[in-house]
């Protein structure tokens, strides 16, 4: 039996690995980092954070300007990192860049106690980030149309991601919990007390409304809300698996905001040797054909013991 996880018992998380894995993740250097790379798997690092979010914004860019009446194509993109949103919209200020037949896919949002996505009004809403540090400053405007935010009623955004659509990259960030999007591990119950789920059984994962794990609570009270884990929900609706591999690429873009230094060297480790487990969601992009880590040099961190 796997190891029970030193978070919470009641859930599966990278606690549950193997220690030899997770102290080989934890010894490799920046050196060793950059040697990861292989076919389908990709490690860029940037000097300065300059470089990295204007690396990440014109990610947006590039998509946006190959899409066509014929041809439309879009991204799907976090909130979290979101210093990238107003340098997008600046970009397509100043050139020019024609949005109609761009396409955006939001990556997920809260769920309240009801069962329905948080309104635009919740201090915390994805949505109302994404459109208040992007869409509302492209002075020429986005195709209302052409924006898919998830909501607990999943099936009009599912359906969006099979409309003809290309989605030619989907960004996200990489949480405490080594997630994308709120693809959180599992609870340890049921068919999956001793086991978490197998990365097959994982993939086949669509657009679903997902109970957050303990530490992805915490941490967005940590990044988003000054400590107060009260106002944070335990719900969200989160893009899936499904919808990932429909995207020709994935960026994850790793600035040591959101995890830490043992967690940026895990995941890539695991992507990079093909260690794909359930436990660590994130390393289920193993599989996928077109992966790319970003990373700011200076945000990297080290595992050495420090005693504060």
């Amino acid at each position: 039996m796997r190891p029970q996880s030193k978070i919470s018992p009641s859930w599966w998380d990278y606690t549950t690995l193997d220690d030899t894995l997770i102290q080989d993740a934890a010894k490799l250097t920046e050196k060793d980092l950059a040697q990861l790379s292989r076919p389908g798997f990709q490690i860029v690092f940037y000097d300065s954070l300059e470089d990295f979010y204007l690396a990440e914004a014109l990610e947006y860019i590039e998509a946006w300007k190959q899409a066509t009446a014929d041809n439309p194509v879009g991204l799907c993109g976090p909130i979290g990192p979101t210093e990238q949103l107003p340098l997008v919209a600046r970009l397509v200020n100043e050139l020019n860049i024609d949005l109609t037949n761009g396409h955006f896919w939001g990556m997920d949002e809260w769920v309240g106690d009801d069962g329905v996505e948080v309104s635009n009004a919740h201090p915390l809403s994805f949505e109302r980030a994404d459109r208040e540090l992007c869409f509302n400053r492209i002075e020429a405007g986005f195709p209302e149309d052409n924006l898919h935010f998830p909501v607990a009623n999943t099936k009009q955004y599912i359906d969006s991601w099979s409309a003809g659509v290309r989605c030619a990259v989907m960004q996200g960030g990489q949480g405490d919990i080594k997630h994308w999007a709120f693809n959180d591990p599992p609870r340890r119950e049921g068919a999956y007390a001793d086991e978490p789920p197998s990365p097959g059984e994982y993939r086949k994962l669509t657009t679903r409304v997902v109970e957050l794990h303990p530490i992805t609570l915490a941490q967005n009270a940590r990044t988003s809300g000054g400590g107060n884990i009260t106002m944070v929900p335990n719900q969200a609706v989160t893009v899936g698996p499904v919808e990932t591999w429909q995207a020709e690429k994935v960026s994850i873009w790793q600035a040591g905001t959101h995890d830490n230094p043992l967690g940026q060297r895990l995941t890539a480790f695991m992507i990079s040797k093909g260690l794909a487990d359930s436990a660590v969601p994130m390393s289920l992009l193993a599989d996928h054909p077109n992966v790319q880590f970003n990373y700011f040099r200076g945000g990297l961190g080290s595992c050495a013991v420090e005693m504060h």
